[in-house]
């Protein structure tokens, strides 16, 4: 019966679903696959009736999905992945190891701290292509809008495979010059945009100033840290993303924040062979 009633529900229908969960227009998802988006709602429309369910919302451009399409998506996502291993599976006898990973993590990481492992991986494996999203916003594992998560936060619930890659020290930092010239009670400070304002980092860094201006606001981690090394202004930056060329000297301060750097991955796939491959990078380069 299972198998009968698999058959009705074609895969192509499901392809353009996620592509369509994960970018949330119709237009995106039609870039996404190279298609009409006139494509795109057909095979929606087509989903749904073989479904006899609704699955989206059309709110204009926008499109949200109903609790049954939530579901399809979480499902589908994990049928795409499978899907992909299996193909692999195909060609891992004859052929270097293949797939496409896609990595989600905020800017703060993104810019510096992943590029090491990530060198790695296309080193030891070309076939495998990585792309890295540095947002702010925590992507979705279950829509697969990415494969692997690297966060600053641990997750408190998902049916995930959650590592503890390390911690690291936030502290502020400003130029030799700026720290003889501009007395502490005058310096300006440089930190990220709202959109961040409640991140641990931003708070620690608006306690610190403690009422002086955050004069230079931006959420791209290596501007805060090129406009500081040309002095202006004192900056609050991780201290992997700090090196002896940057021209920056630590402020020491009392009690420095210290975050937690988690890997995320759904449970489902962390043992598809180009996924695996990537955890191990990231976690041989910067796990404990």
């Amino acid at each position: 019966m299972i198998g009968r009633e698999f058959t009705n529900i074609d895969w192509d229908d499901l392809r353009h679903f996620l592509a369509l969960a994960q970018s949330g227009t119709l237009l995106g998802a039609a870039k996404q696959l190279g298609v009409e988006h006139a494509t795109v709602s057909r095979r929606i429309s087509s989903l749904e009736a073989s479904l006899g369910r609704k699955l989206v919302d059309r709110r204009g451009r926008r499109i949200s999905l109903t609790q049954d399409g939530e579901q399809v998506a979480r499902h589908a996502a994990i049928v795409a992945v499978q899907t992909a291993a299996i193909e692999q599976l195909g060609r891992s006898s004859t052929t270097e190891l293949r797939g496409h990973v896609r990595i989600s993590a905020p800017p703060a990481l993104s810019s510096v701290l992943l590029a090491q492992p990530i060198a790695v991986v296309r080193r030891d494996h070309p076939g495998v292509e990585i792309t890295l999203v540095g947002e702010k916003r925590l992507a979705s594992l279950n829509r697969r809008e990415a494969d692997i998560a690297v966060r600053m936060s641990r997750p408190e619930d998902g049916d995930y495979s959650i590592v503890k890659l390390g911690e690291t020290s936030f502290h502020l930092y400003a130029t030799k010059t700026y720290l003889e010239t501009v007395p502490p009670q005058d310096w300006t400070f440089i930190g990220y945009d709202e959109t961040m304002n409640a991140s641990p980092q931003q708070l620690r860094l608006i306690e610190l100033a403690a009422g002086r201006p955050i004069a230079v606001r931006s959420s791209v981690l290596e501007f805060q840290a090129a406009t500081a090394s040309f002095g202006a202004g004192v900056v609050m930056l991780p201290e992997f993303a700090v090196t002896e060329s940057s021209g920056l000297q630590r402020i020491e301060t009392e009690r420095p924040l210290t975050r937690e750097v988690w890997l995320v991955v759904h449970s489902d796939i962390k043992d598809i062979p180009s996924i695996r491959v990537v955890i191990d990078a990231l976690k041989n380069v910067l796990g404990e």
